[in-house]
């Protein structure tokens, strides 16, 4: 550790040694229920054999077959399969490694394609810790403190927040949508707008989702101005929040679909996709990359996929998010302090808070270490830390929630008492 750089922060004192399903096991043996899941990563769980076996045979043949060399079959086969699940008319697929720099393909592509320089994105939206990333996030200033100056041709619009403005939601969405449109006459014009990218519930921020009036009154502006919505789904895609993609819970049909995180169940894989018409308005040559699309990660992410389907994971996350909602919700009745709840399936934000204007990140960090010390791993989210995250792995059972919840009543009395 003591070479490791000073500047990554731990959120827990944990070395693990391994890890099966929803469990973490340190390098002495302790067993911990890990409810962050890679920061929603280990969608199907720590090591799920099938995984572990498609990357092992994978491993056997070729490990790196660079992808704008030669092709190999796991990434045809795993276009094939990514273009079944996109929704609509999307059928085009781009690989790189993390998601930032599928964001970055995904900027890249809609200025290319509607030679356009301007991107919109929104107050609390994260996408990425890469220059061009970085200056789409304001999720927080720590992504983009001493890093100026930004990148120009982004604007930020204001998202339906309607917890941090103290409003209901529908003046909160009638006042964003106003405020947008404010923009096309203030900021970015629209014939100079290329795109607008939004997390449909947002991550880093604080797990809020956005609402159906809000996603179709961009739609809307899209398409009258020719705009392209890209819909970044890397921390709520796949799954996650009891749909496949978070946008379809507001039915809007996005023009890029950006993935990530639990597209391969750990192996560094991400992605962007849209229709080969709009794909090929990019430049040839502009997408690529040396370990885009790697063998193994397409193995396990074909995998990954097989899993989900198999073990219906999609409705699980649906139906243990209520099951874990409704266990939290009854905490909250008990602890002033938890002032929300929010969220959608297996992503869920409690806000620790006097009110929506006096925010706890003391208390909520004491809890999370608290929850540690009783073998529960937790995250916190939000612009102060305030808000512990739920993100257990999408095949977690009533059993294991269980668990959790009571380990964590255990934190709350260690800290309150």
């Amino acid at each position: 550790m003591s070479h490791l750089s000073p500047l990554l922060k731990q959120s827990s004192g944990v070395c693990a040694d391994h890890g099966a399903g929803c469990w973490l096991y340190n390098t002495d043996g302790q067993a911990y229920l890990d409810f962050t899941s890679g920061i929603g990563v280990t969608s199907t769980g720590h090591c799920h054999p099938k995984v572990v076996e498609a990357a092992r045979e994978q491993i056997g043949k070729i490990i790196h077959a660079q992808y704008t060399t030669v092709t190999h079959p796991n990434m045809l086969a795993l276009t094939d399969r990514l273009a079944e699940i996109m929704p609509g008319s999307i059928d085009s697929v781009a690989f790189s490694n993390s998601g930032s720099e599928a964001v970055e393909t995904s900027l890249r592509l809609a200025r290319h394609a509607t030679g356009r320089a301007n991107i919109i994105v929104f107050n609390g939206g994260f996408h990425g810790r890469t220059m061009a990333a970085a200056s789409l996030t304001t999720s927080g200033t720590k992504v983009r403190t001493g890093f100026h100056p930004m990148m120009a041709g982004v604007v930020v619009a204001p998202f339906p927040h309607a917890y941090r403005y103290g409003w209901e939601e529908q003046d909160t969405t009638e006042f964003c949508l106003r405020e947008l449109d404010h923009i096309f006459k203030t900021q970015s014009a629209p014939s100079d707008t290329a795109a607008i990218m939004i997390e449909p519930v947002q991550g880093e921020y604080g797990y809020y989702p956005a609402n159906r009036t809000f996603m179709q009154g961009l739609k809307a502006r899209c398409e009258e101005h020719g705009i392209l919505l890209i819909c970044d789904e890397i921390q709520a895609g796949y799954g996650r929040t009891g749909a496949f993609w978070s946008h379809s819970h507001f039915e809007v049909q996005p023009d890029i679909v950006i993935t990530a995180k639990g597209l391969a169940s750990g192996f560094p894989l991400s992605a962007i996709a849209a229709s080969k018409a709009l794909m090929e308005r990019g430049q040839p040559g502009s997408q690529g990359g040396t370990y885009g699309a790697n063998a193994v990660a397409c193995a396990a992410a074909l995998a990954t996929l097989k899993v989900i389907e198999q073990e219906d994971l999609v409705s699980n996350a649906a139906r243990q998010g209520d099951y874990l909602l409704k266990a939290l919700t009854k905490l909250q009745k008990r602890h002033h302090f938890i002032d929300a709840i929010r969220g959608k399936g297996l992503m869920l934000g409690m806000e620790i808070a006097d009110d929506y204007l006096s925010p706890r990140p003391d208390l909520a960090a004491s809890l999370v270490q608290a929850a540690e010390a009783h073998g529960l791993l937790l995250l916190r989210c939000g612009i102060d830390g305030q808000i512990v995250r739920w993100l257990p792995p999408l095949v977690v059972t009533e059993e294991e929630i269980d668990e959790a919840v009571t380990r964590f009543t255990r934190a709350l009395a260690d800290v309150t008492e």
